[in-house]
């Protein structure tokens, strides 16, 4: 399994992409499976990717000073609750409707179900540093103290991101081509 762990990997091991090579990326909006559910899906993932790297230029300003921490601040805690509560909520939907549905379709493919809730579990304690990291941030009351939780919240940040990444570009390359394949529509 340690070409599984989302920590060390770098893409999907070779077993697990058969699907993908069936149906690559550049056919999947043209086929004729690709309905609402994927376009959400796809969106969704989106989503999650610009609101990484809203946060991240956002701490990059603030950091390098071209932002204020009135301005950063609950832009910052806006956007940074939202993805929480956005990205938990995804994760427990794949976790306990989509994944039991899709896990049979074709069984080439099911270690990736495994895989992927186990990218779950190894990122809830993440979103947790994430929290942590911000909340200190947000109730420092020095320049100082400002300056040095933007800098553990960014790096923290920069961390999680690369990881979320390829865990969203991973589940991409497992979900779609098995809905493509199926025709499953939720």
């Amino acid at each position: 399994m340690s070409d599984l762990n989302l920590q060390t990997r770098d893409g999907l091991p070779e077993a697990l992409r058969v699907l993908l090579e069936a149906f690559p990326r550049e056919v999947w909006e043209g086929h004729e499976n690709f309905g609402q559910l994927v376009r959400f899906w796809l969106d969704r993932h989106m989503m999650f990717r610009e609101m990484t790297r809203r946060m991240l230029a956002d701490t990059e300003g603030f950091i390098d000073g071209t932002a204020e921490f009135e301005r950063y601040a609950p832009r910052l805690s806006r956007l940074g609750g939202s993805f929480l509560n956005q990205l938990h909520g995804h994760h427990q939907i794949e976790d306990m409707h989509y994944f039991p549905q899709l896990v049979g379709i074709d069984a080439r493919i099911e270690r990736g179900f495994d895989m992927l809730e186990t990218d779950h579990q190894l990122i809830d304690p993440m979103l947790n540093r994430f929290a942590d990291k911000a909340n200190v941030l947000l109730t420092a009351d020095t320049s100082d103290g400002r300056r040095d939780g933007a800098g553990a919240f960014h790096e923290e940040l920069t961390g999680f991101a690369g990881l979320l990444e390829r865990h969203l570009t991973d589940e991409e390359d497992i979900i779609v081509p098995v809905i493509l394949k199926s025709g499953f529509d939720g």
